[in-house]
């Protein structure tokens, strides 16, 4: 397999996978917005006109779904940088670069995990 031999990956697979990334970045921008849209209640379809004891309910139902709701927020938050900082590894052509083994993480894998920064190899012996 001649991807074995190859220390970087090509200028225009580099691309290949910008446009990827970029792609992915779009989506996770936007789910970000509207999980922080939820959680701003800028969209807030509340209790104001129902029952107290049902109100109460909700109340506690809503809490537990805004921490939720924030994870979920953080974790965007945390895929978006790390899709940016695959960027940045594209620009210095370091992409697809194992940081363990510092062989070449296989393709199949980086369409499927475009910011990963280890191969299945050295993911396997965390």
């Amino acid at each position: 397999m001649a991807e074995l031999n190859k220390t970087r990956y090509s200028d225009n697979e580099l691309q290949e996978f910008q446009e990827i990334i970029n792609s992915k970045l779009m989506e996770a921008r936007k789910d970000l917005e509207l999980l922080k849209g939820s959680l701003s209640h800028s969209d807030d379809n509340g209790t104001d006109d129902t029952g107290a004891a049902f109100k109460m309910m909700e109340d506690g139902s809503e809490t537990l779904s805004r921490e939720e709701t924030a994870q979920l927020a953080a974790r965007q938050e945390k895929f978006i940088l790390n899709l940016e900082n695959a960027l940045v590894r594209i620009q210095n052509k370091t992409y697809g670069l194992c940081r363990v083994t510092g062989k070449l993480i296989k393709k199949e894998r980086l369409k499927l995990v475009p910011h990963a920064t280890l191969s299945m190899e050295a993911k396997l012996r965390q």
